[in-house]
């Protein structure tokens, strides 16, 4: 006002060091100070549209931050890798007013759920909005597929199992099982796209611990060469093959992208990060990922060094968890060792993770019975919801399929209504959510119950009877383990796990 009516403004006066700098009317605008536990704890309580725009300044430093190459935030569940994927999309987004940004994850509830927050977060910013293109790493590699060569016809597992048995019948001179035909179609051949001899010849099959001499490879080469015939016979490609051709078609014609951030960057597999890579282009910030380790329950692991992505030097941990109550989070930590490294040397130190809130401990029991189970766990919903949870705050999950009748059987014993999830089914206001593990991906709430977990269901018996390498056998265990912990920590609050004797062997280990 003083410059405006052209008079000389009085200086500011210097505050004293000890003057609190929240006390400022300006800042008590811009920030809340929670002065005991009580306030935070009605702080948490506030929607998940209140908290996707909030970072605290470690994760805004990350978010900001310009990197010279690929660069990987990890953590925990519960220390905001999905918010700050988010905020790095709006970020590249506001920062080029000219760049399309590609937001993408392995599948299309994930990315629903990102885009719903994406819109929660630049709500008033439509022009931002309008550039970010939020898609499963599939439904964006099928769209620039059939923009560039056509819509594909996908080869189902099945189709590819029995082009399988009809070579292996053909080629003379082998013992290789089905099993193990199918493994090495699809962690090798399928995976790096071998399209010659010399390829599989010289291939380092990477996590394949049965060793196969040179004469043995000429005969599974020969049982392949046949599969791809096969298929190419059917003009049917298999997801490897889509994103083969789409990544060979992005290195000869211009991206549709300038930056891409990928949520649950650690189920991303070889001809998926090829594809993402294509995408950005060796540009400068062009590739963000955000993933945990401990939670990768869909790929084999498999250096990302090899295919010219490399992280070294711009890996970043967060270690504060604002979902997980701290007995929550410590009890299923116990289900992973307390550092995981990736095939390039990256690790990730799960130590020094704190969560900001307290609750009850967790609850691991077995019954005589799934009867009984189901009758504990319809009178600990209950209790929940006595407690003033509402249902779609309650999750109910379990290993498969086949078990989900015993969380329906729970549910209804609880007096309240469910609602079954899958790719395309979400939370429902007033329902309890039932679920697999696998969809509990990128999930929360209030209280989790964790059903059936009974030796012989989890780990997988099916899976372990499937084997057919040793390395497999290793995977197996590590992805059911992440499974269970990918389960647990959808909780905030409350969680129980329960099973019917005997119980799984990794119940010892979260205890």
């Amino acid at each position: 006002m003083n410059l405006a009516t052209g008079t000389t403004p009085a200086m500011p006066e210097r505050a004293p060091i000890e003057a609190d700098p929240f006390a400022h009317p300006d800042a008590q605008r811009r920030f809340r100070v929670l002065t005991n536990i009580e306030e935070l704890e009605r702080a948490l309580d506030y929607p998940w549209d209140k908290w996707a725009v909030f970072l605290h300044p470690a994760q805004r430093r990350l978010v900001d931050r310009e990197y010279n190459g690929p660069a990987r935030i990890s953590g925990s569940a519960g220390t905001g890798k999905t918010i700050v994927a988010l905020h790095r999309a709006a970020a590249l987004a506001r920062r080029h007013p000219q760049a399309r940004v590609l937001l993408t994850t392995f599948s299309k509830a994930l990315a629903n759920a990102l885009r719903i927050r994406l819109r929660t977060l630049t709500g008033n910013e439509p022009d931002i909005a309008d550039r970010i293109a939020v898609h499963p790493v599939t439904g964006i590699g099928y769209d620039l597929y059939t923009a560039a060569f056509g819509q594909p016809n996908i080869a189902p597992p099945a189709l590819v199992e029995a082009l399988l048995r009809q070579a292996a019948a053909e080629v003379q001179g082998h013992r290789f099982s089905p099993r193990f035909l199918f493994g090495e179609w699809c962690q090798v051949v399928d995976a790096w796209q071998l399209s010659s001899w010399e390829d599989y010849r010289d291939v380092a099959r990477l996590g394949r611990k049965t060793r196969i001499g040179g004469k043995q490879r000429e005969i599974l080469w020969s049982i392949f060469e046949r599969v791809r015939a096969g298929l190419a016979e059917r003009k049917s490609v298999t997801w490897p093959d889509l994103f083969g051709r789409v990544t060979a078609h992005m290195t000869a014609n211009k991206s549709p992208f300038d930056f891409v951030v990928v949520d649950e960057a650690q189920d991303v597999g070889v001809a998926e990060l090829r594809f993402l890579a294509a995408l950005a282009a060796n540009r400068p910030d062009g590739l963000f990922f955000a993933g945990d380790l401990g939670q990768r329950i869909f790929q084999q692991p498999f250096s990302w060094r090899s295919l010219g992505v490399d992280v070294r030097g711009r890996s970043y941990a967060l270690r504060i968890n604002y979902r997980t109550s701290h007995q929550i989070r410590a009890q299923a930590d116990r289900l992973l060792p307390s550092t995981l490294a990736d095939v390039d040397g990256n690790a990730e130190d799960r130590r020094g993770t704190v969560s900001v809130f307290n609750g009850p401990p967790p609850t691991v029991q077995t019954f005589d019975d799934p009867e009984q189970e189901a009758e504990a766990v319809g009178e600990w919903i209950a209790a929940r919801v006595g407690e003033g949870v509402q249902p779609h705050e309650i999750g109910v999950f379990v290993r498969s399929n086949r078990e989900c009748r015993r969380a329906r059987n729970a549910v209804r014993k609880a007096g309240v209504r469910a609602v079954e999830l899958t790719d395309r089914i979400e939370v429902m206001p007033g329902r309890v959510a039932i679920g697999t593990m696998h969809l509990a991906k990128g999930l929360e709430f209030r209280a989790v119950a964790v059903m059936a977990c009974d030796d012989e269901v989890i780990p997988s018996q099916e899976r372990i009877e499937n084997v057919a390498d040793d390395a497999d056998l290793e995977g197996v265990y590590d992805s059911e383990r992440h499974l269970l912990y990918v389960a647990c920590t959808r909780a905030r609050d409350h969680l129980l796990v329960t099973g019917a004797e005997p119980g799984s062997e990794f119940l010892i280990d979260l205890c």
